[in-house]
């Protein structure tokens, strides 16, 4: 891989971090509002599906394939509705601890399951510092007397297994990421939108204009497009696993900015939590050596156009 190709993937992954880093506190912020999971998918998946349809609109054959109704469910819908309720019922640090900050693990688990990708030794010390720097950061939750949290907490572990599949499946089959991120995101709207119009209740009128705007193009254009085509890009190029050992630094970052931004406190369990996490992250994600992968057949390759 060359060292062209490397910088690329990690300017898109750390693209991917910033946004994902403002997507915690971004859906928080709409938790504790008027507005339910339900209509911050809603304005998500029709924002994003609408500029889409101007850039290119679905890919041929899209709606015929199966893994792509199977993506479309996992990254599309899946993460998002649990995120977004799970927001609802949990803080933002539960939300960074149990979406990215889970993924250097589930990704390694599923990359295996799926993809036939073998660990490599040096990530397991990057994985142990990972480990210790999220529980150093979750101690004072321990502490919380907030069982309410618990459902929450449970909805947004079920987006975490959502997300990891799906960028391992991804990447096995070897779709491309703009046509990808096309396909997923209009089909998701194609899937969502009817249900939410005919069945769901909707609270968009209890909120003001300006954080319908917000949302709509955070979530929209930003999370679903953008977040999506550098998440796409950076495993194409550098690996799920590796990528996701970057995304442990997005519950340090999150926490960090919730001090200012939604008055959460900054304690030292957290700093020491952004040492251990930052440098595990570097760990977990250098370059030394090549991880095994199993072959996949021709069969299961489909490259979009």
């Amino acid at each position: 891989m060359s060292a062209d190709s490397l910088r690329q993937g990690y300017l898109a992954a750390f693209g991917a971090v910033a946004i994902w880093t403002g997507f915690n506190i971004v859906s928080r912020i709409a938790g504790k509002g008027a507005l339910a999971g339900t209509d911050v998918l809603a304005l998500r998946v029709g924002t994003a599906a609408l500029v889409l349809l101007f850039a290119g609109g679905l890919p041929a054959g899209s709606l015929r394939d199966a893994r792509i109704w199977l993506l479309t469910a996992l990254g599309g819908l899946g993460v998002s509705i649990f995120a977004y309720c799970g927001f609802k019922y949990a803080p933002a640090a539960h939300g960074g601890l149990l979406l990215p900050g889970l993924q250097p693990f589930l990704a390694a688990v599923f990359a295996w399951l799926f993809a036939g990708e073998s660990l490599q030794r040096h990530k397991l010390r990057g994985f142990a510092l990972i480990a210790l720097g999220l529980l150093i950061s979750a101690i004072p939750m321990f502490g919380e007397a907030g069982g309410h949290a618990l459902p929450g907490d449970a909805l947004l572990l079920l987006a975490s297994l959502s997300w990891a599949s799906f960028g391992v499946l991804a990447r096995r089959w070897g779709f491309q990421p703009w046509p990808l991120t096309r396909a997923i995101t209009i089909m998701a709207a194609m899937l969502y939108l009817p249900i939410y119009v005919l069945l769901l209740p909707k609270h968009l009128a209890e909120a003001p204009w300006g954080a319908l705007v917000f949302q709509a193009l955070y979530q929209g254009a930003g999370a679903a497009i953008c977040a999506m085509l550098l998440y796409l890009r950076a495993s194409a190029i550098l690996g799920t696993v590796r990528v996701s050992a970057l995304f442990a630094l997005i519950p340090i970052l999150a926490g960090l900015l919730a001090v200012p931004i939604l008055g959460e406190a900054l304690t030292g369990y957290l700093a020491v939590g952004l040492v251990c996490v930052s440098l595990g992250a570097w760990l977990a994600a250098r370059g030394a050596g090549r991880a095994t992968r199993a072959v996949t057949p021709k069969a299961a390759i489909c490259q979009m156009r």
